[in-house]
Protein backbone atom coordinates (compact mmCIF):
# COMPACT_ATOMS: atom_id res chain seq x y z
CA UNK A 1 0.00 0.00 0.00
CA UNK A 2 1.51 3.51 -0.92
CA UNK A 3 1.49 6.36 1.39
CA UNK A 4 -0.45 9.50 0.78
CA UNK A 5 0.60 13.28 0.98
CA UNK A 6 -0.65 15.02 3.40
CA UNK A 7 -0.48 18.82 4.22
CA UNK A 8 -0.27 20.21 7.29
CA UNK A 9 1.68 23.88 8.78
CA UNK A 10 5.41 23.90 8.66
CA UNK A 11 7.36 23.80 12.32
CA UNK A 12 10.92 24.96 12.59
CA UNK A 13 11.99 21.73 12.35
CA UNK A 14 11.03 21.50 8.73
CA UNK A 15 12.73 24.76 7.58
CA UNK A 16 16.32 22.30 6.71
CA UNK A 17 14.35 20.19 4.31
CA UNK A 18 12.36 23.36 2.57
CA UNK A 19 15.42 25.47 2.32
CA UNK A 20 17.01 21.83 0.06
CA UNK A 21 13.54 21.27 -1.46
CA UNK A 22 13.43 24.90 -2.93
CA UNK A 23 16.93 24.47 -3.96
CA UNK A 24 16.54 21.55 -5.98
CA UNK A 25 13.27 22.99 -7.44
CA UNK A 26 14.70 26.34 -8.64
CA UNK A 27 17.54 25.10 -10.27
CA UNK A 28 15.03 24.52 -13.72
CA UNK A 29 13.72 28.31 -13.48
CA UNK A 30 17.07 29.21 -12.70
CA UNK A 31 18.28 27.79 -16.14
CA UNK A 32 14.92 28.11 -17.99
CA UNK A 33 16.09 32.54 -17.19
CA UNK A 34 19.90 31.86 -17.36
CA UNK A 35 20.33 33.17 -13.86
CA UNK A 36 21.90 31.05 -10.64
CA UNK A 37 21.59 34.26 -8.19
CA UNK A 38 17.75 34.18 -8.08
CA UNK A 39 16.57 34.74 -4.59
CA UNK A 40 14.96 31.26 -3.58
CA UNK A 41 18.99 30.07 -4.48
CA UNK A 42 20.46 32.48 -2.47
CA UNK A 43 18.05 32.52 0.53
CA UNK A 44 19.41 31.25 3.61
CA UNK A 45 18.07 28.93 6.36
CA UNK A 46 17.97 32.07 8.84
CA UNK A 47 15.62 33.75 6.32
CA UNK A 48 13.01 30.55 6.37
CA UNK A 49 12.92 30.24 9.90
CA UNK A 50 12.09 33.96 10.19
CA UNK A 51 9.19 33.35 7.43
CA UNK A 52 7.96 30.28 9.44
CA UNK A 53 7.38 33.28 12.46
CA UNK A 54 6.13 35.55 10.42
CA UNK A 55 3.98 34.59 7.74
CA UNK A 56 1.73 30.88 6.95
CA UNK A 57 3.86 28.08 5.72
CA UNK A 58 2.30 25.13 4.35
CA UNK A 59 4.12 21.70 3.52
CA UNK A 60 3.26 18.48 1.92
CA UNK A 61 4.88 15.56 3.32
CA UNK A 62 5.06 12.12 1.91
CA UNK A 63 5.73 10.27 5.09
CA UNK A 64 8.43 12.25 6.86
CA UNK A 65 9.78 13.80 3.71
CA UNK A 66 9.05 17.24 2.97
CA UNK A 67 7.62 17.04 -0.89
CA UNK A 68 6.28 20.34 -1.16
CA UNK A 69 5.62 23.63 0.23
CA UNK A 70 4.17 27.38 0.18
CA UNK A 71 4.45 30.42 2.02
CA UNK A 72 1.87 33.28 2.46
CA UNK A 73 1.53 36.56 4.11
CA UNK A 74 -1.45 38.89 4.21
CA UNK A 75 -0.30 42.52 3.99
CA UNK A 76 -2.21 45.77 5.71
CA UNK A 77 -4.60 46.45 2.41
CA UNK A 78 -5.25 42.26 2.53
CA UNK A 79 -3.45 41.14 -0.25
CA UNK A 80 -2.17 37.85 0.71
CA UNK A 81 0.72 37.25 -0.98
CA UNK A 82 1.69 33.99 -2.09
CA UNK A 83 4.76 32.98 -2.62
CA UNK A 84 7.81 30.11 -3.54
CA UNK A 85 4.62 27.02 -4.25
CA UNK A 86 7.21 24.24 -4.66
CA UNK A 87 7.20 20.74 -5.09
CA UNK A 88 9.68 18.00 -5.81
CA UNK A 89 10.06 17.45 -9.53
CA UNK A 90 9.28 13.59 -8.85
CA UNK A 91 5.73 14.49 -7.25
CA UNK A 92 5.24 17.34 -10.08
CA UNK A 93 2.51 17.10 -12.79
CA UNK A 94 0.33 14.81 -9.98
CA UNK A 95 -1.87 17.99 -8.85
CA UNK A 96 0.01 18.19 -5.69
CA UNK A 97 0.54 22.25 -6.88
CA UNK A 98 -2.79 23.07 -6.93
CA UNK A 99 -3.82 21.15 -3.50
CA UNK A 100 -1.11 23.46 -2.12
CA UNK A 101 -2.51 26.30 -3.64
CA UNK A 102 -5.59 25.61 -2.49
CA UNK A 103 -4.77 25.15 0.93
CA UNK A 104 -2.89 28.35 0.88
CA UNK A 105 -5.82 30.22 -0.11
CA UNK A 106 -7.71 28.57 2.53
CA UNK A 107 -4.93 29.48 5.44
CA UNK A 108 -4.85 33.02 4.47
CA UNK A 109 -8.80 33.30 3.75
CA UNK A 110 -9.45 31.69 7.48
CA UNK A 111 -9.11 35.05 9.24
CA UNK A 112 -11.18 37.11 6.93
CA UNK A 113 -8.42 40.05 6.62
CA UNK A 114 -7.77 38.64 2.84
CA UNK A 115 -9.37 39.74 0.06
CA UNK A 116 -7.19 39.30 -2.77
CA UNK A 117 -4.64 36.48 -3.46
CA UNK A 118 -1.51 37.68 -5.45
CA UNK A 119 1.75 35.92 -6.86
CA UNK A 120 3.88 36.37 -9.76
CA UNK A 121 6.30 33.87 -11.83
CA UNK A 122 8.82 34.34 -14.63
CA UNK A 123 6.96 35.40 -18.00
CA UNK A 124 8.64 31.40 -19.76
CA UNK A 125 7.43 29.83 -16.67
CA UNK A 126 4.56 28.41 -19.01
CA UNK A 127 3.29 25.68 -16.23
CA UNK A 128 3.32 27.94 -13.18
CA UNK A 129 1.27 30.22 -15.51
CA UNK A 130 -0.84 26.78 -16.72
CA UNK A 131 -1.59 26.42 -12.74
CA UNK A 132 -2.40 29.80 -11.89
CA UNK A 133 -5.24 30.36 -14.23
CA UNK A 134 -6.21 26.91 -13.65
CA UNK A 135 -7.25 28.22 -10.11
CA UNK A 136 -8.70 31.58 -10.85
CA UNK A 137 -5.82 33.98 -11.05
CA UNK A 138 -5.13 36.32 -14.11
CA UNK A 139 -2.49 38.57 -15.03
CA UNK A 140 -3.11 42.07 -13.44
CA UNK A 141 0.67 43.29 -14.44
CA UNK A 142 4.03 43.06 -15.72
CA UNK A 143 7.65 44.10 -14.75
CA UNK A 144 10.70 43.82 -16.88
CA UNK A 145 13.17 43.05 -14.85
CA UNK A 146 16.15 42.48 -17.49
CA UNK A 147 16.47 41.50 -21.20
CA UNK A 148 15.87 37.79 -19.46
CA UNK A 149 12.81 38.24 -17.10
CA UNK A 150 9.60 39.68 -17.39
CA UNK A 151 7.61 39.22 -13.76
CA UNK A 152 4.10 38.12 -14.35
CA UNK A 153 1.58 39.22 -10.95
CA UNK A 154 -1.44 37.21 -11.11
CA UNK A 155 -4.50 37.82 -8.75
CA UNK A 156 -8.04 36.94 -7.49
CA UNK A 157 -10.29 37.87 -5.28
CA UNK A 158 -11.11 35.88 -2.57
CA UNK A 159 -14.37 34.92 -4.05
CA UNK A 160 -12.27 33.73 -7.29
CA UNK A 161 -13.77 36.69 -9.46
CA UNK A 162 -10.82 38.33 -11.01
CA UNK A 163 -11.79 41.95 -10.66
CA UNK A 164 -8.18 43.13 -10.54
CA UNK A 165 -7.33 41.03 -13.49
CA UNK A 166 -10.58 42.67 -15.28
CA UNK A 167 -9.35 46.09 -14.79
CA UNK A 168 -6.01 45.18 -16.01
CA UNK A 169 -7.15 43.93 -19.50
CA UNK A 170 -9.34 46.62 -19.91
CA UNK A 171 -6.53 49.19 -19.59
CA UNK A 172 -3.96 46.91 -21.70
Amino acid sequence: MGMSVTISAATEADAEQILKLQYLCYQSEAQLYGDYSIEPLTQSLTSIRAELDSGTVLVARLGDEVVASVRGTVDADGTAHINKLIVHPRMQRHGLGGRLLSAVEAALGATGAAKRFQLFTGHRSDHNLRLYRQHGYAAVSTQRVDDRLTLVTLAKDTEGQGAAADAFAASA
